[in-house]
């Protein structure tokens, strides 16, 4: 089991650096609510610092969406890899690589909605990944794990069923940060740099993974069992100060 220690300080100059950040419990808090989040203008200036410090080798690695990314951060905008790299946009001015909504799965939304929507569950529909949030009701968690599980019978080859800290997602296979990640570390600003990854959850497994395998520094936030994370830190408090100790003032090339 690795995550036994605390993440070291990095001693190599910024340029040497490719930074990538999950958001939901990472840099943010959760909410009863994913839209209830709330990002702090001292928040939005430290990664826009850090974004300039490192020559534009910083993105975003999560499960939200390019768009909902934008909106949670504006106007400062990123590289994201969002829905677990179902969405790229590999600069910030650039296009976005958007996925599709496949019709069952939206249509499994709609049957878990009837049955769950009214108490306090969230069903969020992003393209073609569905995520049920029971954080508001987790008596209600193992009840929609099961719905999902059940579901995935139904769905075509392809679908995978991940469960969170508080909820669980519908997936493609081919949705993985490791894969995220990898894809960024081949083209500039992050190619040939030391990779450091910050997670919460279960989905950013695959990407410490992807990190280890590159020889970087990969980082659970609140781990609740086994990771493959070298490294924990306690609290999204714990991860803004090892962010701001380590690439604020950072030594540049």
């Amino acid at each position: 089991m690795r995550g036994v220690q605390k993440p070291p300080t990095l001693d190599l100059p910024a340029g040497q650096w490719a930074l990538f950040l999950d958001i939901d419990g990472t840099l943010l808090e959760h909410a009863s609510h994913p839209d209830a989040v709330f990002v702090s203008e001292e928040l939005r200036g430290l990664l826009g610092n850090i974004e300039q410090r490192l020559g534009g080798a910083l993105a975003f690695i999560t499960g939200r969406s390019v768009s909902v990314a934008d909106r949670l951060f504006h106007p400062l905008k990123l590289r994201v890899a969002g829905l677990y790299g179902l969405e790229h946009r590999l600069t910030p001015d650039g296009p976005v690589e958007v996925a599709d909504a496949p019709a069952d799965v939206a249509a499994l939304a709609d049957a878990i909605e009837a049955e769950l929507g009214r108490n306090q569950v969230y069903i969020e529909r992003k393209g073609p990944i569905l995520a049920i949030h029971t954080r508001a009701a987790p008596h209600l968690l193992a009840r929609a794990t099961h719905l999902v599980e059940q579901a995935l019978a139904q769905l075509p080859d392809g679908y995978r069923v991940i469960l969170g800290n508080a909820g669980v997602e519908l997936m493609p296979l081919e949705a993985a940060k490791g894969a995220a990640v990898r894809r960024f570390m081949t083209i500039p600003p992050f190619a040939g740099r030391r990779p450091v990854f910050l997670g919460d959850d279960a989905p950013d497994e695959n990407g410490f993974e992807a990190i280890n395998e590159a020889g970087g520094i990969s980082i659970r936030i609140r781990p609740r069992g086994p990771t493959a994370a070298e490294y924990v830190l306690n609290d999204v408090s714990s991860a803004i100060g090892w962010l701001k100790a380590n690439f604020e003032t950072s030594p540049v090339p």
